[in-house]
C-alpha cells in the first residue's frame, strides 16, 4: 500500500460570472502522506477553501486530478465518489454543521450508518469516539445543549469515526475562544497520533499552522512552501 493517501496533480480552477473569468487555482500539485499534518495558509480569497473542496470531492476542478488512496476522485461516478468520501475522507469546518434534531451519538454514528453499518455497531463505535474526545457524558445531548467547544469535538468525532485516511479541516478552531481552541487542538493531536490519520488544515492561525508537520501557502493561484 502506498504511503500517499491524498494526491493532487495540475489542479486548475476559475470562476465565471457576468462574462468575466476569475482564475483561482493554477497548476497546483501536492501529496499528503499517511499520518501527516499539513497546514494550508493564504490571504482571504486566495483559494484555500476552494482547494480543500476540490481535494474532498465537493467541487470539480477545471483541470487536473485528485487521487484518494490511488483512486481518481473525478474519474468515477457520483455514487462511488460519495462512498469514497464517506469512507476515506473526513470533514471538519469552522461551524460544526451538526444535525440539531439528533443527539451527539446519532450525529457521530451518521457516516457509519450511511456506509451501511448496522445501528448497534455504528452507535458502539460512535460512543467510543465520543469518549476519545472527552464527551462520554454528553452522548445523549443534542447540539443545542452543548457548548461551542463540545459541538466542535462532536464534529471531530464524526469526521474520524469511520477511521478515514485523511481529514480535511477548514478553520477548525476559528469560531472558538482561545482556551477552547487549544483544547480542541489537543484532542486533534491525540487522535492524529493514535489513529495515524492525515490532516489537511486550512487556517489563518499562523501559530496553529506552525505546529503542523508542513506548511504550504497559496499565493497568486499557486502553492509554495509556507513561512
Amino acid at each position: 500500500m502506498s504511503d500517499i493517501v491524498l494526491e493532487a496533480k495540475g489542479i486548475r480552477k476559475a470562476y465565471f460570472e457576468a462574462g468575466s473569468t476569475t482564475p483561482v487555482l493554477s497548476d497546483i500539485s501536492l501529496s499528503v502522506r499517511r499520518g501527516e499534518r499539513v497546514a494550508i495558509i493564504g490571504s482571504s480569497g486566495s483559494g484555500k477553501s476552494t482547494l480543500l473542496n476540490i481535494l474532498g470531492g465537493l467541487d470539480r476542478p477545471d483541470a487536473g486530478e485528485v487521487r484518494v488512496n490511488g483512486e481518481a476522485l473525478y474519474a468515477i461516478g457520483e455514487n462511488r465518489r460519495s462512498a469514497l468520501r464517506n469512507s476515506e475522507l473526513g470533514f471538519v469546518y469552522q461551524f460544526h454543521h451538526l444535525l440539531n434534531e439528533f443527539t451527539a451519538l446519532e450525529n457521530v454514528a451518521m457516516p457509519l450508518l450511511i456506509g451501511g453499518a448496522g445501528a448497534a455497531s455504528a452507535k458502539l463505535a460512535a460512543g467510543q469516539m465520543l469518549e476519545q474526545v472527552g464527551l462520554a457524558h454528553r452522548v445523549r445531548h443534542k447540539p443545542g445543549q452543548l457548548s461551542g467547544g463540545e459541538r466542535q469535538r462532536v464534529a471531530i468525532a464524526r469526521a474520524l469515526v469511520a477511521k478515514p485516511s485523511c481529514v480535511l479541516m477548514d478553520e477548525p478552531t476559528g469560531n472558538l475562544d482561545r482556551h477552547t481552541a487549544q483544547e480542541v487542538e489537543q484532542y486533534l493531536g491525540q487522535l492524529n497520533s493514535e489513529f495515524g490519520i492525515a490532516f489537511v488544515t486550512v487556517t489563518h492561525d499562523l501559530a496553529l499552522a506552525e505546529r503542523m508537520d508542513r506548511v504550504l501557502e497559496i499565493c497568486d493561484g499557486g502553492l509554495r512552501p509556507g513561512r
